[in-house]
């Protein structure tokens, strides 16, 4: 007997449909009409759950996005004890992940960070509270491993730096080889600066 998935409510979906347009356009091209089209909602759907319109929504779904790829960093992070090997991990997912989404399915954090920046201070707050939340869990792992908290927080901030960029070359170039390449250069610089 398989058990059957729980249906989505229809908070949940918009949310997880605004996250997924929004890896593919951003925030500005992802049309409202279209979002509710896709997530079989209605406009006073979204304007019940979200009083304050696409807005409100969008930062729910960089709040999603956030958890999303939280837990692929974690997922990589656990897999090896050595920190090194554990961001080799992570981009090997991150790479597969992508292709798995015909290089379609990028970070909406970044996408919508580009476009709001000094435009729209709720999402700019929203995308660097996913930040913070993605170099924290990195800063957790080479802190565990013994690292002083100095080196730790200002490498898991080169990390996420360097998956953000890697991720988006990737994307563009449709090739898992920016984050491997990455994940083998981040691995490199983390067993040099090792305790």
């Amino acid at each position: 007997m398989t058990a059957t998935k729980p249906e989505l409510g229809t908070r949940e979906r918009l949310v997880r449909t605004a996250s997924r347009l929004m890896q593919h356009g951003g925030y500005e091209n992802t049309p409202v009409k279209q979002l509710v089209r896709e997530a079989e909602a209605t406009l006073g759907s979204l304007y019940h759950f979200f009083p304050g319109g696409k807005q409100e929504l969008a930062v729910a779904a960089l709040q999603y996005g956030d958890a999303e790829f939280a837990e692929l960093l974690r997922a990589g992070l656990a897999a090896h004890a050595d920190p090194a090997r554990a961001l080799e991990e992570v981009t090997s997912l991150l790479a597969n992940a992508l292709a798995a989404s015909d290089w379609r399915d990028g970070c909406p954090v970044t996408a919508t960070a580009l476009e709001t920046v000094g435009r729209l201070p709720d999402l700019q707050a929203a995308c660097a509270q996913a930040f913070a939340h993605w170099q924290e869990l990195v800063a957790a792992k080479l802190l565990a491993s013994g690292w002083p908290e100095a080196e730790a927080r200002d490498l898991a901030v080169t990390v996420v730096n360097t998956l953000e960029g890697a991720e988006m070359t990737s994307q563009v170039t449709r090739s898992r080889t920016p984050l491997l390449l990455a994940g083998r250069h981040l691995a490199r610089l983390v067993g040099s600066y090792a305790p």
